[in-house]
């Protein structure tokens, strides 16, 4: 199958999703989201895939969703882009979750927004040592998606989720470690090579028993993200609809500093 949005490759058990929108930081819209569906159908279903790998082209892992598609929408009716587009990114983070393989984030530079999202939905993260992280949603006037409210507290714990909420900070990778928001950071130069050393070695596991543990980690937890990702969609709906979320991303694109006024 051939994609515009991604390259897709699979080779001795290992299926390589790499975000390929460079030019825009990998950002996400509706032309990647369905792609990446469609990605990971293919190897949920196919017996051929033993683990996934996800990755960006270029300098950035994931920027997030793409600004500029909201700003078609800002004049007009700016939640509908969110009503949609969340609706499939919801699927692409469901698919991750429910993918009866590991997935492995190789976050080969910057990760902002829903970025962050998709990273956290996958089972590990190995970070080079150039990535930074920020959550970036609230600094625009907006609120995190793809079970960001559900997944990074899991992962790095309620007060420092809402520290990023709160401060959106910049986040290094060797912060992003100690927090344990990634599982390991390499120097860029070595990226790919551990990566690949680590995708083979879960490839050449039990592929059974890891599927069977990842059943059982998501039992407990599939219930509240099916409905922390409808609970995100309704919030970004409703701060899509505010002066705030207007100014936010008219500073975006101006390159100003916004001048929030809570309305």
């Amino acid at each position: 199958m051939n994609f515009d949005n991604i390259i897709f490759q699979q080779s001795q058990g290992i299926a390589q999703i790499k975000l390929n929108r460079p030019k825009i930081f990998n950002a996400l819209d509706f032309g990647l989201c369905n792609d990446l569906v469609k990605a990971l159908e293919i190897c949920s279903e196919s017996e051929d895939t033993r683990v996934v790998v996800i990755t960006g082209e270029g300098k950035a892992f994931c920027a997030g969703g793409d600004l500029r598609v909201f700003g078609e929408y800002l004049d007009t009716n700016p939640s509908e882009v969110f009503r949609q587009l969340i609706k499939i990114f919801n699927v692409v983070i469901m698919g991750i979750r429910a993918m009866p393989k590991p997935v492995l984030a190789v976050i080969n530079g910057a990760v902002g927004g829903g970025g962050a999202s998709l990273a956290a939905a996958c089972d590990l993260r190995i970070a080079a040592s150039s990535a930074i992280f920020r959550q970036a949603y609230t600094s625009i006037g907006l609120v995190p998606d793809g079970a960001w409210t559900l997944m990074i507290p899991i992962l790095i714990g309620f007060g420092k989720a809402t520290e990023l909420v709160l401060l959106d900070p910049v986040i290094n990778a060797q912060k992003a470690l100690e927090f344990g928001l990634v599982n390991m950071v390499v120097e860029d130069a070595k990226l790919e090579g551990v990566s690949n050393e680590i995708a083979s070695k879960l490839a050449a596991g039990a592929t059974k028993s890891f599927a069977i543990s990842k059943e059982n980690l998501n039992h407990a937890m599939f219930g509240l993200l099916e409905r922390q990702l409808e609970l995100e969609r309704s919030g970004m709906i409703r701060a899509s609809k505010t002066s705030d979320y207007r100014e936010g991303l008219r500073a975006f694109f101006t390159k100003s500093q916004p001048k929030f006024s809570g309305k």
